[in-house]
C-alpha cells in the first residue's frame, strides 16, 4: 500500500469496513459506514453527498431508504418511469417528515412533440407520488436526440415550473450513442443546470489501452470527458450514473480481499476522475448501501483497484456494451437499436431484472424485435470492442414476445 493509500485508508477506512461485529465496542461504533464527503453541485449551490441513492428498482422498500438516510445520504434520484411509479411513491412515504433535509431529483421524457401542458401534468404526477410540492432537480430523461432539446415547449415549461416553485433546477440525463452531441447542444445553449450521465471505468481510453494493446481492434471511446470538462468549466453540475459497469458483483467476490470490493473500486474510479461532482448508484438493500459508502470520501483510487477493475473487464468486457459508443448504430439493415438491445440483455441477465429490460425495449420501439427473424451478417463485425452482437442482441429481442 502506498503512503497515500495508507493515509487515505486511515482517514476514512474505519467508517467503510463492512461486517465487523457490532457488539457494543467503540471500534464497531466507529466502523458504521457513513457519508464522508459532501460537495456543491455546480453553480446550483445544492450540497449533496458524493454518493447518492439511485432508485431505479425501488418498489415498496421504505426501510432501505431510511437506512440510507441514517447513513447520511441526502440525495435521492428517481423518475416517473421507475418501477411504474412505485419508486417515487416509496420515496414519498419514506421521506415523509424529512423533506427539508434532502435533495430530490426526478425525471420525465420530453419528446419532439411533447407539449408544455403534458410536461406539467407529468411533473404534478411526480409531486403527488413524492408527497411534496417541489423537487430540486427535474431532468429531461434519457435524451439521445438533439431534436428533443430543440422542442421549445420544454424551455417554456421549465420557466413556468421554476416561477411556480415546483422545480429549482433542470437538466438532462442520458447514456445513448448521441449523448455527447446532446450535451454539447445543451451546454452551448445554456439549457441545463445539471447533467446526469453514464460514466464508468469502462469508458476510460487509458484503461482499455492497457487491456487491448495486444489485440487487433481499436477501442472506440466517446468524447464524453471533453464534454464533462466543458460542463464543469461552465458551472453545470455533473452527476455520474451507471457507475458499476453492469454490476456483475457476484462474479467478483472471489477476487476481493482486505475489506475492499469491486463496487468500491468502481465508485472510487469515478470519484477520483474529477469529471463529476458526485455519483448515484442503485441501492437495493441495507448491505448495498453500506458497501457503496465504503467509497465515500475517496478522491484517489486505492492501489488494488486497478487489478479488480481489470479482472472485471476481462470477465465481462465481451458481453457489456460501452455507454456512448455508437459504432454499431447503422450496422443493422432493419434498423434494430443494437445498443438498446445489448443494454436490455445486461438488465435481464446481469442485473437479473427482466422487467427493467422489457421497459428498455419498449422505449427502444418496435424495431427491437427485428433480430428475431434476421439472417443478415452485417452486425457480426460492427462492434470495435469485439462484442458478438449476433449472439447477444437476439437474447434481448426474445423478451419482446
Amino acid at each position: 500500500m502506498s503512503d497515500f493509500d495508507r493515509r487515505e485508508f486511515l482517514r476514512i477506512g474505519t467508517t467503510s469496513l463492512i461486517g465487523l461485529a457490532a457488539a457494543g465496542s467503540a471500534v464497531a461504533a466507529e466502523a458504521t459506514p457513513q457519508v464522508q464527503r459532501r460537495v456543491k453541485l455546480g453553480r446550483t449551490g445544492l450540497e449533496i453527498p458524493d454518493i447518492g441513492f439511485g432508485s431505479s428498482r425501488l418498489a415498496g422498500d421504505e426501510a432501505v431508504v431510511q437506512h440510507a438516510l441514517a447513513r447520511g445520504i441526502t440525495y435521492f434520484d428517481t423518475a416517473e418511469s421507475y418501477t411504474d411509479g412505485a419508486s417515487e411513491t416509496t420515496l414519498g412515504r419514506a421521506l415523509r417528515g424529512r423533506r427539508e433535509n434532502v435533495v430530490l431529483a426526478t425525471k420525465t421524457s420530453c419528446g419532439t412533440t411533447t407539449t408544455r401542458a403534458e410536461l406539467m401534468r407529468a411533473l404534478e404526477g411526480s409531486l403527488r407520488r413524492l408527497q411534496t410540492d417541489r423537487v430540486e432537480i427535474y431532468f429531461n430523461h434519457a435524451v439521445n436526440d438533439v431534436a428533443r432539446l430543440r422542442n421549445a415547449e420544454w424551455a417554456g415549461f421549465v420557466e413556468q415550473a421554476k416561477r411556480d416553485g415546483k422545480i429549482r433546477f433542470t437538466g438532462i440525463s442520458g447514456h445513448g450513442g448521441r449523448l455527447v452531441e446532446c450535451l454539447d447542444y445543451a451546454l452551448e445553449h445554456d439549457a441545463v443546470d445539471v447533467l446526469l450521465v453514464a460514466h464508468n471505468f469502462g469508458q476510460d481510453p487509458a484503461f482499455h489501452e492497457r487491456l487491448t494493446r495486444s489485440m487487433d481492434f481499436v477501442a472506440v471511446q466517446p468524447d464524453l470527458p471533453r464534454a464533462l470538462r466543458k460542463a464543469r468549466a461552465q458551472g453545470v453540475g455533473v452527476v455520474a450514473m451507471k457507475t458499476l459497469r453492469g454490476a456483475r458483483l457476484n462474479d467478483m467476490r472471489p477476487y476481493e480481499a482486505g475489506g475492499a470490493t469491486f463496487a468500491q473500486a468502481a465508485l472510487r474510479w469515478v470519484l477520483a476522475g474529477d469529471l463529476a461532482d458526485a455519483l448515484v448508484v442503485t441501492m437495493k438493500s441495507n448491505e448495498a448501501v453500506d458497501e457503496y459508502l465504503g467509497a465515500s470520501g475517496w478522491t484517489r483510487t486505492a492501489r488494488a483497484d486497478g487489478a479488480l477493475l481489470a479482472r472485471y473487464e476481462s470477465r465481462n468486457g465481451r458481453t457489456q456494451c460501452r455507454y456512448g459508443c455508437s459504432a454499431c448504430e447503422s450496422a443493422c439493415p432493419a434498423g434494430a437499436p443494437i445498443a438498446d438491445l445489448l443494454r436490455a440483455r445486461m438488465y435481464a441477465e446481469d442485473y437479473g431484472d427482466v422487467a427493467l429490460a422489457r421497459a428498455a425495449l419498449a422505449e427502444a420501439g418496435p424495431r427491437a424485435s427485428s433480430c428475431l427473424s434476421c439472417s443478415d451478417a452485417r452486425c457480426l463485425d460492427a462492434c470495435p470492442h469485439g462484442l458478438p452482437i449476433a449472439e447477444l442482441a437476439p437474447r434481448a429481442a426474445r423478451l419482446t414476445v
